[in-house]
């Protein structure tokens, strides 16, 4: 069995820019800021489409946005007093060398009963939307490259490979010697 692969994908950000494919309408529902009791439905909405649960990867992101709001921007849709999709960033000021902040895309989602209803594209608007507005013009994130579903979704959200290659590398494994010298 293949292992999978993350594939990095960027995108720009432009004002007002929904390069979105057109989705049923999304009707009574509102994007609102992820609040410290939405933890349990996004670990749900994420185990959706996972298969397991990330609950400590949440728990501690829901903890950095508590301590550190301004790097982060982090929305949930309701609709009918339940939420229905979320998308968490972290922006980054400095980091990897850009002289510009950056942000990225840590986790999205949306219940699987909501998906093609426009949740995830009124989630990618609003974030774009307010990234723009705190001054980032790039948004990167990362999809396993086997997850057709999900890079479909970047694809209509305006993401395209980024001009960088992640490397990955276990840490348990022993370096084999080279017989050249470096």
């Amino acid at each position: 069995m293949r292992t999978p692969r993350p594939v990095s994908c960027t995108t720009t950000l432009k004002p007002h820019d929904a390069p979105m494919v057109a989705a049923a309408p999304v009707a009574n529902c509102s994007v609102r800021p992820l609040e410290a009791d939405d933890v349990e439905r996004v670990i749900a909405i994420d185990r959706e489409h996972s298969g397991h649960s990330r609950r400590r990867f949440f728990e501690k992101r829901f903890a950095a946005i508590a301590a550190e709001p301004d790097d982060y921007v982090h929305l949930g849709v309701t609709r009918a007093g339940s939420l229905r999709g979320f998308a968490i960033a972290r922006i980054l000021r400095g980091d990897f060398g850009h002289e510009r902040a950056i942000a990225v895309l840590d986790a999205i989602g949306v219940e699987v009963e909501s998906q093609e209803r426009g949740i995830g594209q009124a989630l990618m608007e609003e974030l774009g939307a307010i990234l723009h507005r705190k001054g980032v013009r790039s948004l990167q994130s990362q999809a396993d490259w086997t997850n057709h579903r999900l890079l479909r979704f970047f694809h209509a959200a305006g993401f395209g490979l980024a001009p960088r290659l992640t490397l990955h590398r276990p840490v348990n494994q022993v370096l084999a010697e080279s017989s050249e010298e470096v």
